[in-house]
């Protein structure tokens, strides 16, 4: 079971041009509602892209799954919660998009990076110690 670290929701409002003929948004938006949550999850910890960059990290997703349980429509306001579940060897973030008025379940998903060392284009097996700073943790000792 997965344990949340930090978290943070942002609020959408569903535009026309992430819909499709129906006014339902199109199944590859929820990819971009989820890293709209990601990028500001990593900066409420202080390490979004650019701070990771600049440590010296690329972080790629490697892993991305989406559960589409109720469709999102035009218009409609929705909240797009991000959680940080695991942070040792990669780092996990769930996602869960509700409805705003309801607080329906209309989708739920993951996000799986890990960090590539970019001077050397190598990935790193273990989570490097800016991140665990960044989340307020002592690295452990391997």
């Amino acid at each position: 079971m997965s344990k949340c670290i930090v978290s943070c929701e942002i609020e959408i409002e569903v535009p026309f041009f992430d819909v499709d003929l129906m006014e339902i948004v199109w199944h590859g938006h929820y990819a971009k509602y989820f890293e709209m949550a990601r990028c500001a999850l990593l900066d409420k910890i202080d390490y979004g892209y650019m701070k990771m960059r600049a440590s010296g990290y690329a972080w790629p997703v490697i892993d991305l799954r989406i559960r589409y349980a109720k469709s999102v429509k035009f218009s409609q306001k929705i909240i797009v919660q991000a959680q940080i579940v695991e942070w040792q060897n990669r780092l996990k973030i769930n996602y869960l998009i509700v409805d705003k008025a309801s607080g329906i379940r209309l989708t739920r998903g993951y996000t799986s990076q890990v960090a590539v060392d970019m001077a050397s284009n190598e990935m790193c097996f273990e989570n490097p110690a800016i991140l665990w700073q960044k989340l307020g943790l002592q690295k452990p000792c391997t």
